[in-house]
């Protein structure tokens, strides 16, 4: 009996060492949890995080922009963020702030139409209607875009308007086209589904918006701090994001397990329709990392957007890839 106590308690004080021994990283999801955030749920769920001895704490922010700002503040170590807010704020001042490796190699920005609403390609919405979310970070590239298919800014109409308004405007036929990410297609889908139509896609990466989207970022003085811990997150996070581009569904249910209202089956979808964002022609060719000339069109989208001088930044310097090798 003595020696079985004496096991015990060993076991236990072992356990509460591991426990206490355990490394935490703060990850920030870019925006509310949904199936394109999946990945580090099933990281978690999956134990690669635990096998590095990391315990993740997961939050969530409000947009790329709100991420560079509390890694900057040292309110989290890493998260999700578009390359774009990185960029920009690097430009304008000197935020300790880094991103480590690509998510979405091609952009997410697309028009979402109707089978036969007439909208083939780019140039077919000059005199449509289109509706964009009233904060969306598309609406910032919308005017180089429109130059870059030498279509007229006075010859769409634009309504900005609440994001849960797109999908039944458009399935009502009281707009022609709406701008959105891809990975949000499945809930249109539903939505047209329910009058009778289809959804139609049209990638703005075939109109020319090149460059990376979202992307691993990290807090610079966490991975200064920090290296060893970094490495080991970084390796289990790409792992995560590379077992749920394997199994969408396992994804799903990492997700709906951490955050009960999440639908399962549309978490599925979501992330399902992300992965063309990740593995692609581009993916292929490049490998896992940045690519230097895809880098640089990256920050030509971003300095000619937000009026920054091309000059004011090297795009290099928001990068730190050493992590992810």
């Amino acid at each position: 009996m003595l020696k079985h106590t004496l096991v015990a308690s060993a076991l236990l004080a072992l356990l509460s060492q591991s426990a206490l021994a355990a490394d935490k990283i703060r990850w920030l999801n870019d925006w509310l949890p949904a199936g394109d955030k999946a990945a580090i749920y099933l990281g978690v769920e999956q134990g690669l995080f635990a096998a590095e001895g990391i315990e993740v704490e997961i939050a969530s922010a409000r947009g790329g922009s709100d991420v560079v700002t509390k890694l900057a503040t040292a309110s989290a170590d890493f998260g999700s963020a578009g390359l774009a807010s990185v960029l920009q704020a690097k430009a304008q001042g000197d935020v300790p702030v880094v991103a480590v490796a690509p998510i979405y190699n091609k952009q997410p920005d697309a028009f979402f139409t109707t089978e036969g609403s007439g909208i083939e390609g780019f140039k077919d919405i000059v005199g449509k209607t289109v509706a964009t979310p009233t904060f969306s970070a598309s609406n910032v590239v919308w005017p180089l875009l429109l130059e870059r298919n030498g279509i007229a800014a006075d010859s769409v109409k634009l309504l900005k308007l609440d994001p849960g308004a797109l999908a039944p405007m458009l399935a009502t036929g009281k707009v022609d086209a709406t701008i959105n990410w891809i990975p949000v297609a499945p809930g249109f889908e539903r939505a047209l589904g329910e009058a009778n139509k289809t959804l139609k896609i049209l990638p703005w990466s075939e109109y020319g918006f090149e460059g990376y989207g979202l992307s691993l970022v990290a807090s610079q003085r966490f991975l200064q701090s920090n290296p060893d811990l970094a490495k080991r997150f970084v390796k289990a996070y790409l792992q995560a994001n590379a077992n749920a581009i394997a199994d969408p569904a396992a994804a799903a249910a990492a997700l709906k397990k951490r955050v009960p209202e999440v639908d399962q089956q549309q978490a599925e979808e979501q992330f399902a329709a992300s992965v063309a964002l990740m593995q692609n022609e581009i993916s292929e060719a490049e490998g896992k990392g940045f690519d230097a000339k895809r880098l640089a069109t990256t920050w030509d989208w971003v300095a000619r957007a937000q009026g920054l001088a091309p000059d004011s930044l090297d795009p290099a310097s928001a990068i730190d890839s050493r992590f992810a090798e």
